[in-house]
């Protein structure tokens, strides 16, 4: 049986949807169990009673507008979200869904999951929208904002076997987001990580990718530094706001738009789902000692739900041991 730890209060709309895609899942999995830290009263309106749910009362959670997480670890271990990593550190659980906030996700990971062997930075790998509808890994998306080429490598290495085992890729390609498709492009470390990349046994390196190129490269695995990649990513996510906005003017401007999108609206609904990151899940904090999942802040149910269909995947496949005896062989 695979155990899940949630934590129930964060998020913007917790707890409802954090709730209600939990049950969801329990209803989905027979081979889950899922034990929920948070505000039992708050919780109560949408909980309902589960063989295989548990519920840990806790009146402490963190506000996503957290500016210290390290303060609030040290002062306040109750946090929802710091027990429930504490409750898989300590092997009663297999690994943490969360859509608390980011900063408190990572530092929590840091310090109460630990860094796995091998691996000297922790890194937030979103699964990202893609043109083939099959998604893509993009890492490091803010944890770090600098990354030395050797643990862009351990991070590269990590997502690989990630993209293998859960997004059923079946040799995964690994691109570095860089300011041109040449291999001399891009800063001293750029080059560096290169090398080490394209020289690599366990990566399967696809060169140079432009950010002009990410939603339709062939590339399973986007690698970059924490700076880039939060730049490209909320540019993908504000483009993708935008069109929907313009998408939305244009029609509402004419008559014969009105009536053109009525034949339009089922090919508009499946453009609206292509860009939509909730289909595949949560981001990956990779690089520690355990799963850890982090659902976008805004996760309605649906999107949590795939968020722990993601952490279940990572146990299934045994990611975490996958991974560290790669780079145990490696050292």
């Amino acid at each position: 049986m695979i155990k899940l730890a949630i934590d129930g209060m964060g998020g913007d709309f917790a707890p409802e949807p954090i709730i209600k895609g939990t049950l969801q899942a329990l209803d989905k999995y027979s081979n889950i169990e899922i034990t929920v830290f948070g505000d039992e009263e708050k919780m109560a309106p949408f909980l309902k009673e589960h063989p295989r749910l548990k519920i840990v009362h806790t009146t402490s959670f963190l506000d996503m507008g957290i500016e210290d997480p390290v303060f609030e670890y040290r002062n306040n271990k109750e946090h929802s979200l710091f027990k429930a990593m504490q409750f898989v550190a300590d092997g009663h659980a297999d690994a943490v869904v969360t859509a608390g906030p980011t900063q408190a996700v990572v530092v929590g990971g840091q310090l109460i999951l630990r860094k796995m062997k091998g691996m000297r930075r922790a890194a937030i790998a979103p699964i990202i929208p893609s043109y083939d509808r099959q998604g893509k890994i993009m890492l490091d998306s803010g944890a770090n904002v600098d990354l030395a080429p050797e643990h862009i490598l351990n991070l590269a290495i990590y997502a690989s076997i990630v993209a293998k085992e859960v997004l059923k890729r079946e040799n995964p390609k690994i691109a570095l987001i860089n300011i041109g498709s040449e291999e001399s492009k891009g800063r001293p470390q750029d080059r560096e990580t290169y090398e080490l990349l394209k020289n690599n046994e366990n990566i399967n390196f696809f060169g140079n990718l432009e950010p002009k190129e990410v939603f339709t490269t062939e590339a399973d695995v986007l690698v970059t530094d924490g700076f880039t990649g939060n730049i490209v990513m909320k540019t993908m996510e504000g483009t993708a706001i935008g069109l929907g906005m313009v998408l939305e003017r244009e029609i509402k401007s004419k008559l014969r738009n009105k009536i053109g999108y009525l034949f339009m609206k089922p090919a508009l609904r499946a453009f609206k789902k292509s860009l939509d990151a909730s289909e595949i899940g949560g981001a990956l904090v990779i690089g520690l000692n355990h799963v850890l999942i982090k659902a976008h802040g805004s996760s309605n149910d649906f999107a949590f739900f795939n968020a722990i269909r993601q952490a279940k995947e990572m146990i299934e496949k045994d990611v975490i041991n996958t991974v560290g005896n790669i780079l145990n062989k490696k050292d």
